[in-house]
């Protein structure tokens, strides 16, 4: 018994003791832990505040950035705000310039004017005088010669009237076939003149010129191509070419942008080549746009040559020749300039054989009429003038510098070449389908037309025909007669010149008609 106790109690403090050590070793192994995940946290603390201070610094670096960035933009800005206004400034300046020489040149012809007037008036003392000394002398002559021939001047007029009514009958046939003759001498006179000014209506300043051609792309992922890094393909594009380059969100397209169509047509080239060669670029942008330069100034040679070989004149001096070419890229009202000056060349030439002028010389005149159109971006003035100016510097005549500088009336016609020019120039402008017009435009002219005809008195009914180049009137017969329909019909045109502004010109046709109506019964 003693000794089961014995090991009984053994077994506890044996389990006792174990107990102990069991609960020795886990406290140290926790103290253990607690260490390492001291040191842990104190490792990821401390890498923390090493990235915080990465960050920081980046942040500091990026705002940094940020500011000098924000810096050159406004600087770049400012630049160009100094640049636009040392350009209008300039501009402002030489207006200013032009204003004061036009002011100078009114005072001297106001002060010629004055001067003329004077010696008017001087003239009209002196003519007064002349014409109340010139009476007196005519009065004492007349009283003289009553003395003389023992009758007074009633009795003279009585004898002299009976005796030449007698062969006045006799020979009233003959006179009259000699004034018939008079007559057609004079109409052939007069035909040159009246052909040459009276068919000339001109179209006034109302030009509409295209100043965009639209560039087509194979897809839009060559925008950002064209535009390049920051933009720098278009802006090495645009200062080559100096035109403004819209790339926007229209699908597959570019817009070229510019009043030079010369400019235009270079960076169409220009751009034509880049895109089909992929490579885009500021040094390969500089290249092509010489290559496109060269191109075309071959092209405007060549179509300059062609039109002056189609129209058949010689002698024209090379500049002349590269001024036309020119031409083939400018358009007045939709209308191409050199296609019509070739135009206005034939229809100049034709009339001129009907006049019996020459035809080779008209041909000339109308064919370099509107040269002044290929430099009149660049300078300043009527193309009519900067014609004239350049014609006369490359040796062309003085009767073609004047029908070019008068073809719009800028200057005083010195021959009959000079209305001829102008006629065919409005024939080949007024002509139907060579020039486009807004539809609402053109709607409101042809009522206007109506409305001019149907205000005048005894008007039935009008109907504008021919595009609006001929307006036919019917009259009512018991109200207008024939004269009257005659004066009417130049009344009418006579208002529709002073109320409307049109191309070419509109032909009035008065009809009165009278029917006699009866029934058999």
């Amino acid at each position: 018994m003693n000794e089961v106790v014995l090991v009984g109690l053994a077994g506890l403090v044996g389990g006792a003791i174990l107990a102990l050590v069991f609960t020795w070793i886990r406290s140290k192994q926790s103290q253990g832990q607690l260490e390492s995940a001291k040191q842990g946290a104190s490792r990821i603390v401390e890498e923390a505040k090493k990235d915080a201070a990465v960050i920081r610094k980046e942040a500091e670096i990026q705002a940094k950035d940020s500011v000098l960035r924000g810096k050159a933009d406004f600087e770049k800005e400012v630049r160009e705000m100094r640049r636009e206004l040392q350009s209008q400034e300039k501009r402002l300046i030489g207006k200013e310039e032009l204003i004061d020489k036009r002011v100078d040149s009114v005072d001297k012809r106001e002060a010629e004017l004055s001067k003329r007037e004077n010696a008017l008036k001087s003239r009209e003392k002196t003519n007064e005088d002349q014409a109340v000394e010139c009476a007196r002398q005519v009065d004492q002559a007349r009283r003289q010669l009553e003395q003389v021939a023992g009758m007074t001047r009633e009795e003279a007029k009585k004898s002299l009237i009976d005796e030449m009514t007698e062969e006045a009958k006799h020979d009233s046939a003959k006179r009259i076939r000699v004034i018939e003759e008079g007559a057609k001498e004079e109409a052939v006179r007069k035909a040159q003149k009246i052909v040459a000014l009276a068919i000339e209506r001109l179209a006034g300043d109302f030009v509409a010129e295209r100043s965009v051609t639209v560039f087509p792309l194979p897809n839009d992922e060559l925008k950002g191509k064209i535009i390049g890094r920051e933009g720098r393909n278009i802006r090495a594009l645009e200062a080559a070419t100096g035109i403004d380059l819209i790339v926007d969100d229209t699908p597959e397209t570019v817009i070229i942008s510019g009043h030079n169509p010369i400019r235009r047509e270079v960076a169409r080239l220009s751009l034509e080549k880049l895109v089909a060669d992929g490579r885009i670029h500021p040094g390969r942008i500089e290249e092509v746009v010489r290559k496109s330069e060269q191109e075309l100034d071959e092209a405007i040679r060549e179509a300059g040559q062609k039109a002056i070989f189609d129209v058949g004149i010689h002698g024209v001096h090379p500049e002349i020749v590269k001024l036309l070419g020119r031409l083939k890229y400018r358009y007045s009202y939709a209308q191409n300039v050199l296609l019509h000056s070739i135009e206005a060349a034939f229809i100049c030439g034709h009339m001129a054989v009907e006049l019996g002028l020459n035809e080779k010389q008209a041909r000339r005149a109308a064919l370099l009429h509107d040269i002044g159109k290929a430099v009149d971006h660049e300078v300043e003035g009527s193309h009519a003038i900067i014609g004239a100016e350049l014609a006369r510097k490359y040796g062309e005549s003085p009767k073609i510098v004047n029908a070019i500088a008068a073809h719009h009336e800028d200057v005083k016609a010195e021959t009959i070449l000079a209305p001829l020019v102008d006629a065919a120039d409005a024939l080949s402008g007024a002509r139907p389908g060579a020039r486009r017009e807004m539809m609402e435009s053109y709607v409101r002219r042809l009522e206007d037309l109506e409305r001019i005809t149907n205000s005048f008195k005894g008007v039935e009914k009008s109907y504008a025909v021919q595009a609006g180049r001929e307006i036919r009137v019917m009259v009512q017969h018991d109200i207008v007669s024939d004269d009257e329909a005659a004066r009417m019909a130049r009344e009418m045109a006579r208002k529709i010149e002073s109320e409307m502004t049109y191309p070419g010109q509109i032909k009035v046709t008065v009809i009165r008609e009278m029917r006699s109506v009866d029934f058999a019964k």
